[in-house]
């Protein structure tokens, strides 16, 4: 991989070529009615960020992200309704004639999640054809976080907020520019286009990088502790021994089925099929769904085994740290946070996993 250093003020030149190619989003500072306090007296922003199409964004608008987008990335991959199949005309291929895309300010929270979606997208018997097709021609081009919000907790889960593979490109900022690592053939073609704004970055760049990111990690790290996430390596035992704990009963009190915490998720994927009579044809979407929701396990003849809020609630959590670290190794949650800023319920799942490990391995008192 190979690293180079772009002054701040030619940023918009590398937009402005991948642009001519590439359907680009970039990211955009919003204000944010989505307020988690801290509660342990740590100086942490609120701003949140959007990623909007480049033309459609005002340029001097244009900013790096210093934490994850508030929209989950999946959404570039998987559309919240699209049509999957036309009875006339067969299985619906929309990207043939449309520019790929790049997304920059991906995290590597959201790299992480795309291994969840393409495991479930691209490993099974069947590929989805959407998915791949936007997967591989897509450019990511992620970013370092040298900030972080109140309900951020990569680092729960040893997740770091840097991402050292999984993208085409990776902006680190430095000084009054960006460190730019190229990770791939894709990138490498456009980094030739551009070599009289870059130059190759040398032993004390690379080193100011590496402090600047240790020193996230351990402001991160300080944050956390107050939470008292536990060790990825205990999330399975504890939430399948947590069963029949109350916290379940307890957390849905204020829950109020919106579905904002599946939505935001960047690792949820459930959909459901649903056909639509158009004139005299017929058609099928693919529409977002959520474990959330009651008729989610709802069965012909009306029997549904997830009946109760709380164990809907409690079978989200076993898909995500048990099926998953059963099947890949790994669990379904990146530590984004996404679901904690969107809960008007406060339903915080530092919160949930805490009291689990605490049900499993304190002692009452």
């Amino acid at each position: 991989m190979k690293t180079y250093y772009l002054e701040g003020h030619n940023l918009s030149k590398f937009y402005e070529h991948i642009s001519a190619s590439f359907n680009l989003y970039v990211p955009t500072r919003i204000k944010s009615p989505l307020k988690v306090p801290c509660e342990h007296s740590f100086q942490l922003p609120s701003d949140d960020y959007l990623l909007k199409k480049y033309e459609e964004a005002k340029k001097e608008g244009i900013v790096f992200n210093d934490y994850r987008s508030i929209e989950p990335v999946r959404i570039f991959f998987t559309h919240f309704k699209e049509k999957v199949c036309d009875y006339f005309h067969g299985p619906a291929d929309k990207e043939k004639n449309r520019k790929p895309l790049a997304i920059c300010g991906v995290k590597n929270c959201d790299l992480f999640a795309l291994k969840i979606q393409d495991y479930v997208f691209l490993e099974g018997e069947q590929a989805d054809p959407l998915y791949k097709s936007r997967r591989e021609n897509a450019l990511v081009i992620s970013g370092d976080c040298p900030n972080f919000k109140e309900a951020c907790f990569c680092r729960g889960f040893d997740i770091d907020p840097f991402a050292t593979k999984g993208f085409d490109f990776n902006l680190s900022p430095l000084n009054d520019g960006f460190l730019l690592d190229v990770a791939s053939d894709k990138a490498e073609e456009i980094v030739n286009a551009l070599k009289g704004i870059l130059t190759p970055a040398n032993f004390g760049q690379i080193s100011g990088r590496y402090a600047k990111r240790e020193s996230v990690v351990k402001r991160m790290e300080e944050h956390l502790c107050y939470h008292q996430i536990p060790k990825k390596e205990t999330l399975k035992e504890i939430v399948t021994a947590g069963f029949n704990s109350p916290v379940w009963q307890e957390q849905m009190q204020t829950c109020v089925e919106c579905g904002a915490c599946v939505f935001a998720c960047d690792t949820c994927h459930c959909f459901l099929l649903a056909d639509e009579s158009r004139k005299e044809r017929a058609e099928r979407f693919r529409i977002w769904d959520g474990c959330l929701y009651k008729n989610f396990t709802t069965v012909a003849g009306g029997a549904n085994p997830l009946r109760m809020r709380y164990m809907r609630l409690r079978n989200r959590y076993l898909k995500k740290f048990d099926f998953f670290i059963d099947n890949l190794g790994f669990q379904a949650c990146c530590g984004c946070g996404r679901c904690i800023d969107v809960c008007p319920g406060r339903i915080d799942i530092r919160y949930i996993l805490k009291r689990l490990y605490d049900e499993k391995y304190l002692p009452a008192a």
